[in-house]
């Protein structure tokens, strides 16, 4: 874990994880608020006083539609955009309290990121861009990249460039570049939105197996209910608030 999380004084409260062990939340967010344009009225703002807890290795999906504050909110939590009101702490760390150089690095070493359009890099092979990761961290580990590969099924495909490969392998790529660094969260925006329904299926399969095997925590944000099958939580977004929320016991 780097510096930045260490020797900082914050006050829990307790939750369980999937497993039962008493735990802080991964995330917390706090009445949060977010407003475009300067002086915007409550009413069109994109997010309006969220407050949420998401527990260790939990798989949530934000579903909703396009517009309802989604993109935004895990913008926020990425430490991308910062929010007009209200705080986000990830691990017991604000991380608006950060300056960007520690957002950097937290990025870079505590969170992967799964997008619609895959987001490889063409001029790189399926291996070199998952091994980018540990590179910027100044740990190019190879091994770890291969196992990386061959743990979403493409173990003798690191060769190839990005337009070799299928929809579905490049997204298989994006998804071992996301948890090749062992990240603490996941966040996945509209990761089979590019994707035939088949194929999305086998994706997110596997972004919760391997997730759920490494006790990774998953936020994902979706517009399609089959994608939300995997989450243990769903939270419905809706004009920028939590409009209605189900779990594996009560979903219909």
């Amino acid at each position: 874990m780097l510096e930045y999380n260490q020797g900082v004084g914050v006050s829990y409260v307790a939750g369980t994880d999937r497993r039962g062990s008493t735990v802080e939340p991964v995330i917390r967010i706090e009445n949060l608020w977010k407003c475009y344009d300067e002086g915007c009225p409550e009413g069109s703002a994109a997010l309006r006083g969220l407050d949420l807890e998401v527990e260790g290795g939990e798989v949530l999906a934000l579903y909703g539609r396009s517009g309802s504050g989604k993109t935004t909110l895990l913008n926020l939590i990425a430490g991308l955009d910062r929010p007009t009101r209200g705080t986000i702490t990830l691990e017991g760390r604000n991380i608006h309290d950060m300056g960007e150089f520690e957002r950097t690095q937290m990025r870079r070493s505590r969170l992967g990121f799964v997008f619609q359009f895959f987001n490889l890099i063409p001029t790189l092979t399926a291996l070199e861009n998952v091994l980018l990761p540990l590179e910027l961290l100044g740990k190019p580990a190879l091994g770890s990249a291969e196992n990386a590969l061959a743990s979403v099924g493409l173990e003798g495909k690191g060769g190839r460039f990005p337009h070799e490969l299928s929809g579905g392998e490049q997204q298989r790529v994006a998804i071992a570049r996301a948890l090749v660094k062992d990240p603490v969260l996941v966040l996945a925006d509209e990761p089979t939105g590019n994707l035939d329904t088949e194929t999305g299926d086998q994706v997110l399969d596997l972004l919760r197996d391997l997730c759920m095997q490494a006790g990774t925590t998953v936020i994902m944000a979706t517009h399609s209910p089959l994608s939300s099958r995997i989450a243990d939580r769903i939270l419905r977004i809706q004009d920028g608030r939590i409009a209605g929320e189900s779990t594996e016991a009560n979903r219909p």
